[in-house]
């Protein structure tokens, strides 16, 4: 297989993408806003469910906002914590979050089938390297009628930073290299849960925009969320201080607010699915995706 070939299987490093969670683990709760906000999101969905969730688990759990989130409003027996990073794991357990917790790679579940009520994750997702795997084994853990609540960064996420990162690199270097992650969008990731095998299946969107003095402090924080290049096609040697200076510059004068500071956006795709069970409706056809999030969320305890 070619190195590009590979690249398209496997975009990701996920050995750098540990080591990069594992940097950030002991100073995260300083940069969690992003997983505090999709935390407190998740956790007034499954609020609205009026369901008890005998067992669950909280995928790529970070230092356990999730659980600490969701286990009183949605009414949760059991949470299971499970995060690549054992350092993670380990601010998860100075932090008293609720529950077990275990070193897991998201891409290979250690869960038996059919033994879980509840799957949650967030902001954790998009950066495995097989999404349609992993949402299969998701759906493959849930009970009939489980349910399975995500949130993933979605293709606006940081618009800003790509675009001038690459007309610095074509300024000074001459070419371009993958600095920033793809992301799904709100109709690619609606037809993941379907081809999954998830029902009544629904994807929507939060447009989040941070703002910054500077384009070194967005950098500061992307290194110190553990969301810095992972892309296994990235260039091998670190970004020239000179391009690095000029895709700042380019930042300031291109994404600035009246008042100087800079923008930077984040979105954040909520995706709902539930384990197929004989009482649900009929599930739309592949690639719609269209019912009401209020719709999908209402049952009976």
């Amino acid at each position: 297989m070619s190195q590009a070939a590979a690249q398209a299987v496997a975009p990701f490093d996920r050995k750098l993408v540990a080591r990069h969670r594992a940097r950030a683990a002991a100073g995260f709760e300083k940069v969690d806003f992003l997983v505090r906000r999709a935390a407190e999101e998740i956790g007034g969905r499954l609020e609205s469910t009026n369901r008890v969730f005998q067992t669950a688990l909280d995928l790529g759990c970070h230092h356990g906002t999730v659980a600490r989130e969701i286990l009183g409003p949605a009414k949760i027996k059991t949470i299971l914590s499970a995060d690549l990073s054992p350092s993670m794991i380990a601010q998860a357990t100075k932090a008293q979050t609720p529950g077990l917790k275990i070193v897991a790679d998201e891409e290979f579940l250690p869960i038996r089938r059919q033994s879980l009520d509840l799957v949650t994750s967030a902001l954790s997702l998009h950066w495995v390297n097989d999404l349609p795997g992993t949402l299969v084994q998701i759906r493959q853990a849930l009970k009939p009628d489980g349910l399975f609540v995500g949130a993933l960064f979605g293709g606006e996420t940081l618009h800003e930073l790509r675009h001038v990162l690459t007309q610095a690199e074509v300024e000074c270097d001459g070419g371009v290299s993958p600095r920033i992650s793809p992301f799904a969008d709100v109709q690619d990731l609606g037809g993941l849960l379907q081809r999954a095998g998830l029902a009544l299946p629904v994807v929507d969107a939060d447009l989040v925009t941070v703002r910054y003095d500077t384009a070194f402090h967005l950098f500061r924080d992307l290194k110190a969320m553990g969301e810095t290049n992972a892309l296994n096609g990235r260039r091998r040697v670190p970004l020239k201080r000179g391009t690095l200076i000029r895709a700042a510059e380019l930042y300031q004068e291109q994404f600035a607010d009246p008042d100087g500071r800079l923008r930077a956006s984040f979105e954040i795709l909520y995706a709902t699915g539930w384990a197929p069970h004989e009482s649900q409706q009929k599930p739309l056809r592949p690639g719609s995706a269209k019912m009401r999030l209020a719709d999908a969320l209402k049952s009976d305890p």
